[in-house]
Order: C-alpha cells, then structure tokens, then sequence
C-alpha cells in the first residue's frame, strides 16, 4: 500500500488508514497542515492543546486539528496500537473550495476543543467515510481533490453537529456566565504576534456582555464555584505555558500578547503561579508541566 506523503505548500490532501508505515506528520512542519483524525481503537491516551487542560482520549474520537495551535499527544509505554484514519491538507487546498472554507472557518470559530466524541452511528458514518476516502486515494480521478472537498464538507458538518448538541447540553448555565466563559475561551489560543488578547479584566467582560462588574462577578460565582478573576488567570497562565513550551516566541512578545504593557509584570504574574520566572519555566517545562 503506498505510503502517505505531503509536500510543503503543494496545496494538497492525503488520507491514510493509521496503521499505516510513515504516515506520520514528522517529516513536515505541521503547523502548516489541518489534520482531522478518527480514533476508533487502542489504548487510552491525552492530548494537550494550546492551553487547554489536558483532555483524556479513552474511547472513539474525533480529532480536529487547527495548523496554528501547538499540541502534543502523550501515549502510555505499554500500549495497544492506535485504530483509525487521518488526513491532512493546507490553507491552500481548503480555500480553493469557497464553499468548504465557509464551513471550516464555522468550524473553527466555535471551536473551543479540537476532540469530539462520536455515538455510535455517527462513528460509524465517519468511518465509513474514511474508508471511501482511503480507496478513492489510489484510484486515477481527474476530479479527486474535489471529491476529497466533499468528504471534508460532510466530516465538519458532523463534527459541528456534535458541538451543537454539547452546546444544547449545557445550556443550563446562566445567560451572563455562559457568555463569559464564551468570550474567554474565544481570545485562546492567541496567535502571535499578530493577536493580542482583548478582553483581559472582569471590567472587560462585563462591558462587552453589558452587565454591572458586580452582577458578573455574582453570576459567574454562582455558576462555576469560581470568581471571574481566577477564570481569567488561570486561562492566562496556561496560556503562558504553552507558549512558553510550544513557540519560539520571546518573553516579551508573549508578556505583549497576554496584555502586559511591561514584561516584569508578566514575569510577576508568572511567578505567583508558578513559583518561577517564565524563562525558567521555558528552560524546565518537561518537569514543571
């Protein structure tokens, strides 16, 4: 079966059945490419993304993959082999279709974390999907890259379906928190040095939702146990740290980015939550992490 392999800028798409040899993203900078993978077996695994939590990936999954968010997969030593498919393409190939880059700026405008968990008919749908991908692969086709358009379409179709119904699930959560939470999670993951973050106080918030401070400050305690400040923080310093881990951005650039006017307030901040100085982190961040 021929192997899997993806030219830098070449504006084209590559599926592959996981088990595959060399079919891996290492021989390319991955931050150039989308890569949307269906996980249907193997051990448990974690992925870190951007500054996301760790998010624990113990059964069926859908993966998607955004070029300008670092992550890392972290894979137990003693494993069953990962099941599934994946495929990957550039900007390129994605804005030649005005119409699949519609759906995939819907996508990942909304998206707050690449994983979505699958029932059990839509996995199916999905690799079945895949499959047909796989063997349309190596067929000769003068339309191909359009057929492999219309896969993609439907796979981000499901794939913000499956968001809708979390979204309807959670839709208990208070008007004002919800749009809080809403509006932080959307200034992550930042991307330098082009994005600086725009809302960085609870007074930010609270004049964008257009609510007294205090008002948000109560419902936003009332519905997740946490004050608005230290959602904030917290989503600041994991922030930090990816960027820190993950980029070759300097202090500076990211202290600018995170809405520090100064470095030493940033290294400051840093520090309080880290007992160490950003640059020190950097240096350690496998044993700090």
């Amino acid at each position: 079966m021929a192997t899997t392999v993806v030219k830098k800028n070449a504006g084209q798409f590559r599926v592959a059945d996981i088990s595959e040899a060399k079919c891996t993203l290492e021989s390319y900078n991955r931050r150039d490419f989308y890569k949307i993978s269906l996980v249907t077996g193997g051990s448990p695994c974690s992925l870190r993304y951007g500054s996301l939590p760790e998010i624990i990936v113990d059964r069926p999954v859908l993966v998607c993959i955004n070029p300008i968010v670092p992550y890392t997969w972290t894979v137990p030593e003693t494993i069953k082999p990962a099941e599934g498919y994946f495929c990957v393409f550039n900007d390129e190939f994605l804005r030649a279709s005005a119409q699949l880059s519609g759906v995939a700026d819907r996508l990942f405008s909304i998206q707050e974390s690449p994983v979505y968990f699958p029932d059990s008919l839509t996995e199916k749908f999905l690799t079945e999907l895949y499959v047909r991908m796989r063997a349309d692969a190596d067929r000769d086709y003068v339309n191909k890259d359009d057929l492999f358009r219309s896969y993609l379409s439907l796979i981000f179709h499901k794939a913000i379906q499956m968001r809708s119904v979390e979204t309807t699930a959670d839709s208990h959560t208070p008007r004002v928190a919800a749009e809080f939470i809403r509006l932080l999670n959307r200034q992550f993951p930042l991307d330098l040095p082009l994005q600086t973050i725009a809302l960085k106080k609870p007074a930010d918030y609270a004049n964008r939702i257009a609510v007294h401070i205090n008002h948000l400050n109560m419902e936003v305690q009332k519905a997740t146990g946490k004050s608005t400040t230290t959602h904030i923080n917290e989503r600041l310093f994991a922030e930090a740290k990816s960027l820190l881990s993950y980029t070759d951005y300097t202090v500076a650039e990211i202290a600018f980015g995170l809405g520090y006017e100064y470095q030493s307030y940033f290294n400051r901040f840093f520090r309080k939550h880290a007992s160490i100085t950003p640059s020190e982190y950097r240096k350690n961040f496998e044993k700090y992490k």
